[in-house]
């Protein structure tokens, strides 16, 4: 029996009772097995701590491989067939980045996280990477973003990517067509699945799809019993709070279809990820924390003699000692180094490797370069149960490159190489090109009926084609009529309603609808009382992997909490991050699972844009489609709550989203025209856009249609009230008004008429982003075409013969409504909510951030002035009897 190495590591007062605590333990094992040797440790630890005994606490397991020799199943292919299509796809995707640099200095591209990682990747392709023709449906890869080219390059070896795109990496405006520089499914969307290149969004994302198609396969959606979610990160990128922040939920949701593989190469991209401690085992502890099966494979299997040599356990204390400073050393020194710095300390150690040369030390491996260990690894993986997995992988950054970067600090800028660097790094793999052509690094691929090619296809047939794939492959679906809303487009009357009110209302009514309801998945991050969403707990259910297992306090009440494993409700808690992945999840679904559902995540808009914006980012990379709806919106409608919540800039952090289709509509039937059409263009047209809706919790009277205000509605503007009375002496203004504040325009209409003899119409302006993307469109049209006819923008005919001022009130910053300054006549002055907000009431913010019907009225007056419409003492006069301090400090700055 080998030694205790904590026993080792801390000394021991009676070396012989130790020995006999430890054959009894051994000889529990041998007879009863390991499960009953757990039992008994388990009891032992209890009754010690009620005899007072302090436990030190650890959550980590030796600094040795988790999977010892003896449990290591035989591997089932070809080593050396395996061996030469990794070295294929090492030097295509060295060739791909050097050659790319070489042609345009500085284009970039990563040549050393795939060197580290090959093997991790291969053993996955070759034996457990479900393709999307395997029975049950293809497993899910998120691959890491730098590793893009090792992934590229084996497309390459498999056929389904030619020698001129890998020329064309990072090159893709080139004739042609290229290869995006990281997995973007924007700019390859029959490639890649998952945009992981911004760090950490990968793994929560993969947390939440795993646990997204539990979902789908408990509501009977989809069956998804046979898919699994790969996640491949690299040790640095867990500094991340994304990448850990989430562990909790997929051991609480058991999600045993989830794997993470760490690749620990023990370096980020200026130096040691930990180079004073080990990162390895501070993931573990993490992880095993957190409720995951920790793997750790850490050592090849040349490393496997001397263990078993070791008597004195001394290895593998020397092993738990070293830093992973001095990891990363031993890999750039001489095996003299490594056998005076690593083995001399002890000279039992020095003894153990008496027999080893130099360059025998030199080679002992990294767990994660071994396919026998890591293939052992992912097969644990796999056949474990009842909670995700993770895999601790070492290995060297930049392996293979030699001393053009391997384990060097330098290795993650890597691009070039010069000859004789190529000339080694072809040498030491193998590559059939000669001497004459390896400087230019061309590209190999062997003839079609070589073994490595047949070899892989045999291996992607059999589980069910290639990866990564992407493909939509699911049938429209019908959008309701506009008539299934008719209660939201005649009115309220003078019952009073906020837009938050009218959207749950619609959502319920999309939920009970026989036709569209088991397709819609609301989301919500612990706000369902916030927005009135309660009433969907106890008939629609909150998804829980195990039902409800308790009685709530509220149980006996009409809106109780009630969980249930074919819940629809997602209730993801207080997680914005979590709650967009599982949007995420939920808006690729038509692609990754043939299916399409309807997300509807609601949040406190200010907790959204602002928050989670690299998630939303991501979501419009990964084409997603659904509905983002931003409660308690606006800067001056959430009363009371103050800096931190209220919401004036959403729509101007929206706007930079190509993707996002935003609207802040002011009333019920704008809301549902809105919602009924994005529901046409994202799933029975097909378009790959998503919405961003804003709500307010303000509660008034909802106007009724206007007709024929639809287009208006869709486009972005419609004229809601004509003056209400007008002469020829009168002047003429336009006020455009969104969300809540459309209701201080037209109090400004109001006032202005009755006091100050002006005719304002009001407008409705339910997004500014979509008036100004169609202008942009129409001159830019203009400008590529000189020659032709010019083409009328929707604003520019909307308005053409509009005569007067302009003036555009928004609860949202003055930059919102000045998108379409340039396209108005005579210009647009915005009235907004720069600045923080404040802890008030509704009217005293308006009147501070200077948007109410006060404050709109003098804008106009002053913008008429401006015009020499009036005199400008009129304008002062006005200021004085509107009760408005001129001198107040600028909300702005205030």
């Amino acid at each position: 029996m080998p030694p205790d190495p904590t026993v080792v590591a801390n000394g021991d007062s009676d070396a012989t009772e130790t020995r006999e605590w430890l054959e009894a333990l051994e000889g529990v094992v041998q007879t009863a097995g390991p499960s009953r040797a757990g039992y008994l440790l388990t009891q032992l630890r209890h009754q010690a701590l009620r005899q007072g005994v302090e436990i030190p606490f650890t959550a980590n397991t030796p600094y040795i491989n988790t999977i010892s020799i003896d449990k290591q199943p035989p591997f089932p292919g070809s080593r050396e067939i395996e061996r030469r299509i990794k070295s294929l796809a090492r030097w295509n995707a060295m060739a791909m980045v050097v050659r790319a640099n070489k042609k345009s200095a500085g284009i970039g591209g990563h040549i050393s996280t795939y060197a580290s990682s090959a093997t991790l990747y291969e053993i996955g392709f070759n034996y457990f990477f479900r393709g999307p023709h395997a029975p049950g449906g293809g497993d899910m890869v998120y691959f890491q973003g730098h590793a893009s080219p090792g992934i590229y390059a084996r497309a390459f070896l498999e056929g389904r990517l030619s020698a001129a795109q890998l020329e064309n990496f990072r090159r893709e405006l080139a004739p042609g067509g290229g290869l995006s520089s990281y997995p973007h499914p924007w700019l390859m969307p029959d490639f890649w699945q998952f945009p992981t290149v911004s760090m950490g969004l990968g793994a929560i994302m993969a947390i939440y799809q795993a646990r997204f198609n539990r979902y789908l396969e408990h509501r009977g959606l989809r069956d998804t019993s046979e898919q699994r979610v790969w996640c491949f990160l690299g040790d640095g990128e867990t500094d991340e709070p994304e990448s850990l922040g989430a562990l909790t939920l997929a051991s609480r949701e058991k999600l045993d279809n989830l794997t993470f593989i760490v690749n620990c190469n023990l370096q980020r991209l200026d130096g040691p990820v930990r180079g004073n401690g080990k990162i390895i085992q501070e993931l573990e502890a993490a992880f095993r924390g957190a409720g995951w099966n920790v793997i750790k494979v850490i050592w090849g299997s040349n490393w496997d003699p001397l263990l078993a040599r070791d008597e004195s356990g001394l290895l593998i204390k020397r092993m738990g000692e070293v830093v992973d400073g001095d990891y990363m050393k031993y890999a750039v020194e001489p095996g003299s180094y490594i056998r005076e710095h690593f083995f001399g300390k002890y000279p039992e150690l020095r003894a153990l490797v008496e027999g080893l040369s130099d360059e025998q030390l030199r080679k002992l491996a990294r767990g994660g370069h071994d396919p026998e260990k890591v293939y052992a690894a992912y097969k644990a993986a796999v056949d474990h149960r009842a909670s995700p997995t993770v895999i601790l992988a070492a290995t060297i950054k930049g392996y293979g490159l030699g001393e053009a970067g391997e384990g060097r600090n330098v290795t993650h800028q890597q691009k070039k190489l010069n000859e004789d660097e190529l000339g080694e790094f072809r040498s030491r793999f193998g590559i059939p090109i000669s001497d004459n052509d390896v400087a230019e690094a061309p590209f190999y691929r062997p003839p079609e009926d070589s073994r490595e090619l047949e070899y892989m296809r045999r291996h992607r047939q059999e589980l069910g084609g290639y990866l990564p794939a992407r493909s939509v492959r699911c049938a429209p679906l019908q959008a309701p009529p506009l008539e299934m809303f008719n209660d939201f487009l005649g009115g309220s009357g003078t019952n009073e309603f906020s837009t938050t009110m009218a959207f749950v209302s619609l959502l319920k009514r999309l939920l009970q609808d026989k036709e569209l309801g088991k397709w819609i998945v609301p989301i919500i991050p612990d706000e369902a009382r916030t927005f009135g969403m309660d009433a969907f707990f106890k008939p629609f259910g909150i998804y829980s992997n195990v039902g409800q297992l308790y009685e709530p306090v509220d149980a006996k009440t009409l809106l109780a909490y009630r969980e249930a494993k074919n819940g629809q409700v997602l209730e993801e808690g207080i997680t914005e991050a979590g709650a967009i992945s599982s949007f995420i999840a939920a808006g690729t679904a038509y692609a990754n699972h043939g299916i399409h559902v309807i997300p509807f995540f609601t949040f406190y808009s200010m907790f959204g844009f602002q928050r989670i914006g690299d998630l939303i980012w991501a979501a419009a990379d990964s084409r997603t489609k659904g509905f983002l709806l931003g409660g308690t919106a606006g800067r001056t409608t959430l009363a009371g709550e103050g800096l931190q919540h209220q919401d004036g800039h959403s729509h101007v952090l929206a706007s930079t989203v190509p993707t996002v289709q935003a609207y802040d509509p002011a009333y019920a039937y704008e809301l549902a025209v809105i919602v009924q059409d994005g529901i046409r263009r994202m799933y029975e047209v097909g378009e790959d856009i998503f919405y961003y809706i804003t709500l307010a919790n303000e509660p008034y009277p909802m106007l009724p249609m206007p007709e024929g205000t639809r287009e208006g509605i869709l486009r972005g503007l419609y004229k809601l009230r004509l003056a209400p009375k007008k002469n020829s002496k009168m002047s003429r203004v336009h006020l455009f008004g969104s969300g809540s504040l459309l209701r201080e325009a037209l109090r400004a209409q109001e006032l202005l008429a009755e006091r100050f003899n002006v005719s304002a119409d009001v407008w409705s302006a339910t997004s500014y982003k979509e008036l100004r993307r169609d202008a942009q469109e129409s001159e830019r049209w203009n400008m590529l075409h000189p020659a032709a006819e010019p083409r009328q923008s929707y604003l520019e005919k909307l308005l053409e013969g509009e005569e007067g001022v302009f003036v555009a009130v928004s609860d949202y910053m003055k930059s919102v409504p000045e998108m379409i300054t340039r396209w108005v006549p005579g210009g647009l002055l915005p009235l907004g909510t720069d600045g923080f907000g404040r802890s008030e009431e509704r009217s005293s913010l308006r009147r501070f951030f200077e948007v109410d019907a006060e404050n709109i009225a003098i804008a106009v007056l002053w913008r008429l002035a401006q015009r020499g419409d009036i005199k400008p003492a009129q304008v002062q006069k006005a200021i004085k009897e509107l009760g408005v301090d001129p001198d107040k400090p600028n909300p702005m700055r205030a």
